[in-house]
C-alpha cells in the first residue's frame, strides 16, 4: 500500500465494508453463544489459563478493556478470571509490567504505543534492564487533544502554534517558568505536543520546559498553574473546558489524520507460554473494539467509562467527545467531527509496523533512543501483527490489511514520513535533539 495520506485527502472510511464486517462477525459470535455456554471456549479450545492481569490508565481509549470485562467477552473466550486493574500513571504501568503477575505486577496493559519498545530495549527501565513486550493490537486511532490554559484564550490557538511562541517568550521575560505537560517521556502524548510546538517554531528542549503528569491529574495541575499546555486523552481535555480552566487548541487528528495511539501489549513470556490464552484475550478485545465502534453504543460506552472503577469522571465530561461532538472552549464547536476516536473502523485495531516505525523515529528525533537503534530488529521483537491476522481470520474478520505498512503519511504541516526512508523524514525536521 503506497497511497499518501493527508489531512484533507485520506483513506475514506469504507462504511459499507465496516458494517458488513461487524455484522458478519456479530452473527458468528452470536452463533457461538448459541452453540456454546459462556466459558465453553476454554473446554473446546483450551486456553492454558483462565485469567490474566491487565493494567489500564483512566482514559477513554482503554474502553475496549472495560467493555471486554463488563460485557463478558473475556469470559466468553475462555478467560473468565481476567482482572482489569487501574494504574496510577504510565510509570506505574511500566514498573508493573517489569514485575509481571508472578511478581505482583501485571501480564499486559492498555499502553502508549512507544512504551513497549522503550521497555523492551531497556531505555526506560531501572538499570536499563530490558523486559520484552509484545504489541498484539492497536486499541484506537486519534482522540487525543492538546489543551492550553485560559490565560491564552485571546490567542485562540489551533494547529498553528506560531502565536504561542511570542506569548511564551513574553511570560518567560517576566521571570516566570513556562511548561508543557505530557504523560510519559517518549510516549504518544509527549510526541504529539513536541511535534505541535516544533512545527510552530517552539523548541521543546529550550523554549519551554517539558514535565510529566499522570493523565487524571492534568486538570488539577492546570488549575493551580503548574503548566501552560498539556496533551492527553479524554475525558480530561473536555473536563478542563467544562471547568472553565482552559480550552482545546486542537485534536491530535488535526496533526495527523487517523494517527495510531494506544496499543494492547502483553509480556512476551506470557505470549510464548500461553499462546491460546493470548489469542483468547485478543479475540475478546477485538470483539470489544467492534462494540465500542458502533455509534449506537456510544452513550452506554460513556456510561461505562465514567464509572468509579474505570475512569471515575462525570458522565458529562465523557459523552460528547465520545460521540464526536467537540466544544473546544474557545468559541469553536464541531459536531460529528471527522477526528473522532475510532476503535475499529479505518483498520484502527491493526498494529501497522509502519506506524510503530514512526514512533521509533520520533523517539530517535528527541533523544529517547540512540541514532544507531536497529529499528527493524526492535520491530521484529515487539510487533506481533502476525498474531492479529491469525486471530482476525478466526473471528471471521474480512477487512484485514494487505500490507504491514499504511504507506506514506503526510502531516498537517506538509512533512512526509515514508516508512521506506525514515532518515529523509528526520533530515527534513528543523528542530530535534538526537544523541
Amino acid at each position: 500500500m503506497t497511497a499518501s495520506r493527508t489531512l484533507k485527502s485520506t483513506f475514506a472510511p469504507n462504511r459499507r465494508r465496516f458494517l458488513k464486517d461487524v455484522a458478519a462477525t456479530t452473527a458468528l459470535l452470536a452463533a457461538g453463544r448459541q452453540l456454546l455456554p459462556q466459558g465453553a471456549y476454554a473446554a473446546a479450545s483450551g486456553p492454558e489459563v483462565s485469567g490474566a492481569k491487565l493494567g489500564f490508565i483512566a482514559l477513554t481509549d482503554a474502553g475496549p478493556l472495560f467493555v471486554a470485562k463488563e460485557k463478558g467477552f473475556f469470559a466468553k473466550h475462555g478467560m473468565p478470571d481476567v482482572e482489569v486493574l487501574k494504574q496510577s500513571s504510565w510509570g506505574t504501568t511500566r514498573d508493573n509490567l517489569v514485575l509481571g503477575a508472578a511478581g505482583n505486577g501485571i501480564d499486559g496493559a492498555h499502553i502508549l504505543t512507544p512504551m513497549p519498545y522503550l521497555i523492551t530495549s531497556g531505555a526506560v527501565t531501572q538499570n536499563n534492564q530490558p523486559t520484552p513486550l509484545s504489541i498484539l493490537a492497536r486499541l484506537n486511532v486519534a482522540g487525543q487533544c492538546i489543551s492550553v490554559g485560559q490565560e491564552y484564550a485571546g490567542l485562540k490557538l489551533g494547529v498553528d502554534a506560531t502565536p504561542f511562541k511570542a506569548a511564551l517568550a513574553a511570560k518567560k521575560g517576566t521571570g516566570k517558568e513556562v511548561k508543557a505537560a505530557n504523560t510519559f517521556p517518549g510516549g504518544t502524548h509527549d510526541l504529539w505536543i513536541r511535534y505541535w510546538l516544533a512545527a510552530g517554531g517552539i523548541d521543546p528542549n529550550s523554549d519551554i520546559q517539558t514535565i510529566t503528569v499522570p493523565p487524571a491529574q492534568m486538570v488539577a495541575n492546570m488549575k493551580v498553574g503548574t503548566m501552560d499546555c498539556f496533551c492527553v486523552c479524554e475525558p480530561w481535555n473536555h473536563q478542563l473546558v467544562n471547568q472553565g480552566i482552559g480550552y482545546t487548541a486542537l485534536t491530535t487528528g488535526e496533526l495527523w489524520d487517523k494517527h495510531p495511539e494506544k496499543s494492547f501489549t502483553l509480556r512476551t513470556d506470557f505470549v510464548e507460554k500461553y499462546p491460546k490464552a493470548t489469542k483468547a484475550l485478543l479475540m475478546a478485545i477485538m470483539e470489544a473494539q467492534m462494540w465500542c465502534e458502533d455509534m449506537g453504543n456510544k452513550e452506554e460506552l460513556a456510561q461505562i467509562c465514567a464509572k468509579r472503577n474505570w475512569i471515575n469522571a462525570p458522565f458529562k465530561d465523557v459523552v460528547d467527545r465520545m460521540k464526536g461532538n467537540f466544544d473546544y472552549g474557545n468559541g469553536k464547536v464541531v459536531e460529528n467531527s471527522p477526528f473522532i476516536m475510532h476503535y475499529w473502523a479505518d483498520n484502527a485495531s491493526y498494529p501497522f509496523r509502519s506506524h510503530d516505525l514512526w514512533f521509533l523515529t520520533e523517539d530517535i528525533r528527541w533523544g529517547y533512543l540512540p541514532k544507531n537503534t536497529d529499528t527493524k530488529a526492535l520491530l521484529d521483537r515487539v510487533n506481533r501483527e502476525d498474531l492479529w491476522r491469525e486471530t482476525a481470520k478466526e473471528l471471521g474478520v474480512s477487512a484485514i490489511p494487505d500490507s504491514t505498512s499504511r504507506g506514506i503519511e503526510t502531516f498537517f504541516d506538509g512533512k512526509v514520513f515514508d516508512p521506506a526512508n525514515p532518515s529523509a523524514y528526520l533530515e527534513s525536521l528543523a528542530i530535534k535533539r538526537m544523541v
